[in-house]
């Protein structure tokens, strides 16, 4: 397969500027005015959230590789220093519209709700004020720590991510015997609620202040010999990305508790600062954190707007929030059987969060417990804060079965969490694994070994996401149980893989990163192409998290000019761009951003006929197919094939949540005018609920359950 024509740059989209489009479509659900008012402060929230983390870890990565006066250009011909340049002006837009979105839309429509959220202390009323300043006395005055600049005393560190009030203290010079100014910050404690709810002044309303109005409006108390000439908010981002030479490290696990202490000490990379702070004050932050014009930025309105996820909570306000999902039981399961018998029964597809994810914690959970279960063995890549699975795992051990757990220590953000849960399985006796040097364990798995009467039986669960709880019910993923031995000889493999780094001689079923997976994926692609060739329809459909993969997207550009339909689901990240004349016009890039963040990954290739969906943990990116242990799958069973393929299909039908690429880049919602409105999301909830009452009334149907009759009882008189 010749794809070196396909390489130039033009025909590429960098892949920052890609995420940032991503975050667009996140913010435009935040503009939506069809979606409940509440749900619009979800995803500004979410739309913070995300450009923390973005700064963090991926614009950190770019002034790196500026520093280190890297120069090379990446496949849409951008320099590290052309994409700094290009983000920071991008970025800006966003935030501004974010704000602007906040502050003209959002506020005004709260108030008429009911919700009166102040955003200056100065608004206060007479009783407000003196409410919210006995509130600072009693509960904020104890925690602060008030700390000056002068020449005794450097400026303090300010931690990554934390908000702070910065503030110009006048004082007497008596050598000079005149004013001077110096800087003094405090940090607003996150120990301490950032939402005070106050008094209301209207009758059948509520108010609230941001945490850090309350103190500005007191900071005169920190400082009681000085005046405060001017005080403000202000934030910072650091460099969070963790630098580990895991050749060196002796002991992985000492060296990310190491390298977490430096995450909160980094270099500042943005500044976000009250619009309307005093120049002096903005310039000592602008020197003392050695930070550009382009890295700051001025917000019209609170800082960290990832706060009004508390707001989201607040209680009261359910007419304004959509109504809650609860996973539907999943069909197979709703019996009395045990989970094994089940599985033995048939392949089982999970579709989650419309499907409970509470099979997936009770197959480990009834492991734990059966006599019959030998070993269980799992790999870890994200779990919740007080894991049903690391609890069922541990009790496993304490069983006496042998348990074998691969936890993956870098997992980003997530490393603290995953420590802390790997030395609590150590404890109970589980044999821990902490991944392979230089690569990320990303694939889900879980194997349990049983002893049953015909012999020993290998049980898998293979997912498309996180063994997490509570993420279960907010993402899209799916996954399988299967018995089959073909599965089970792989899964053993893989283990034996990771804790003994011995690859088999061959793989059944399973396609494992970054052994094989990218040749097989460009081999099913070529496969399509040389169908189309012979007159036979090629057709590829497929849906993922990102795609940057250059060699894949390459791939994909060869198929399209040879006549291949290719009907692609990308929420986040897309590199290639669509409509290119005789490059990708045959090419159809959706991204659906809805009440659920999509993360299943689904791959399904025409094949002539024979039609083959993949399912499993990797996206194409280079860092899946390349760098990271990743699991895919091919489902056999015809029944959960036609499954995946009603999801992959009512997908591509939605016109409520689906926005698509369109040649300039831009990403558009379809025109429905006319036409029946289409929400894949609420589609999938709707028949998984219906699926599993139908089951339910099937079993009271045939359930046949004699009840003997009592004697009637006398009546006493009283």
């Amino acid at each position: 397969m010749d794809t070196k024509k396909f390489a130039k740059p033009e025909y590429f989209v960098n892949r920052e500027l890609s995420w940032l489009k991503f975050n667009e479509r996140v913010l435009s659900e935040a503009r939506d005015k069809n979606l409940p008012l509440f749900e619009r402060l979800k995803f500004l929230s979410i739309t913070s959230s995300n450009l923390d983390e973005f700064f963090m870890v991926r614009v950190a990565s770019l002034k790196d590789q500026v520093h280190a006066g890297y120069e090379k250009t990446d496949i849409a011909g951008l320099t590290p220093r052309d994409q700094l340049r290009e983000i920071s002006t991008q970025t800006h837009e966003l935030v501004k519209v974010q704000y602007s979105t906040f502050t003209r839309s959002v506020l005004p429509l709260l108030e008429k709700a009911g919700l009166h959220l102040i955003l200056a202390h100065e608004d206060l009323s007479e009783a407000q004020k003196e409410y919210v300043d006995r509130y600072f006395e009693d509960n904020v005055y104890p925690v602060l720590t008030p700390m000056a600049m002068d020449s005794s005393r450097p400026f303090p560190l300010i931690r990554n991510k934390s908000l702070n009030i910065g503030a110009l203290i006048s004082k007497k010079d008596r050598k000079k015997g005149k004013e001077v100014l110096e800087f003094a910050t405090v940090q607003v404690p996150s120990v301490l609620p950032r939402i005070v709810e106050i008094p209301s002044e209207k009758s059948g309303s509520r108010a609230v202040i941001f945490l850090e109005e309350i103190i500005e409006r007191n900071i005169g108390k920190l400082f009681l010999s000085n005046d405060v000439v001017c005080a403000h908010p202000y934030r910072i981002m650091r460099n969070a990305d963790l630098s580990i030479d895991e050749d060196e490290a002796e002991d992985l696990l000492v060296e990310i508790q190491k390298q977490l202490k430096k995450r909160q000490w980094g270099e500042v990379i943005r500044l976000e600062a009250e619009e309307k702070m005093d120049k002096r004050l903005l310039k000592i932050l602008k020197t003392e954190f050695d930070i550009k014009n382009e890295d700051i930025f001025n917000i019209a309105g609170p800082l960290d707007l990832t706060v009004l996820m508390k707001v989201y909570g607040l209680d009261g306000f359910d007419t304004y929030k959509a109504k809650k999902y609860v996973p539907a039981p999943v069909p197979q399961f709703q019996t009395d059987k045990n989970i094994f018998d089940v599985i033995r029964e048939g392949d089982v597809f999970l579709h989650h969060p419309y499907m409970s994810f509470d099979p997936v914690v009770n197959f480990v959970r009834q492991a734990a417990k059966d006599p019959g279960v030998l070993a269980i063995k799992q790999t870890l890549y994200r779990v919740s804060g007080n894991s049903p699975i690391i609890a069922a795992l541990a009790q496993a051990a304490e069983n006496g079965k042998q348990v074998t757990v691969l936890v993956e220590l870098k997992a980003r953000f997530d490393e603290e969490n995953n420590i802390v849960w790997a030395k609590k399985l150590e404890k109970a006796g589980c044999h821990v694994i902490y991944g392979l040097v230089g690569l990320k364990t990303h694939s889900k798995i879980t194997l349990v070994v049983r002893r049953e009467e015909a012999g020993i039986r290998r049980y898998v669960h293979l997912a498309t996401g996180n063994y997490n709880d509570s993420t279960a019910k907010l993402y899209t993923d799916c996954g399988i149980f299967t018995c089959d031995e073909h599965y089970g000889e792989d899964a053993t493999a893989v283990f034996n893989m990771l804790s003994g780094y011995s690859e088999p001689k061959r793989w059944n079923r399973l396609i494992v990163a970054p052994i094989w997976m990218k040749t097989r994926f460009l081999e099913m692609i070529e496969r399509e192409v040389e169908n189309v060739k012979k007159g036979i329809p090629g057709h590829i459909m497929a849906k993922m998290n990102s795609l940057c993969d250059p060699v894949i997207m390459q791939a994909l550009y060869y198929a399209s000019s040879n006549g291949v339909q290719i009907e692609l689901v990308i929420r986040g990240i897309c590199c290639l761009k669509t409509g290119i004349p005789g490059i990708s016009e045959n090419i159809h890039v959706r991204s659906i951003v809805g009440d659920f963040l999509e993360h299943s990954r689904i791959f399904y290739f025409y094949n002539g006929g024979t039609e083959e969906i993949y399912m499993g943990s990797a996206d194409w990116m280079p860092r899946n197919l390349d760098r990271r242990v990743e699991i895919v799958f091919p489902v056999e069973d015809e029944m959960i094939k036609k499954q995946i393929m009603h999801v992959l299909e009512l997908e591509f039908k939605d016109n409520v949540k689906a926005h698509i690429l369109q040649p300039d880049g831009t990403y558009e919602k379809q025109d429905r005018r006319g036409k029946q409105p289409v929400n894949s999301q609420m589609e999938f909830c709707r028949e998984a609920q219906e699926s599993a009452g139908r089951k339910k009334k099937e079993q009271k149907e045939n359930s046949r359950v004699f009840i003997p009759a009592e004697p009637v009882e006398d009546i006493e008189e009283e």
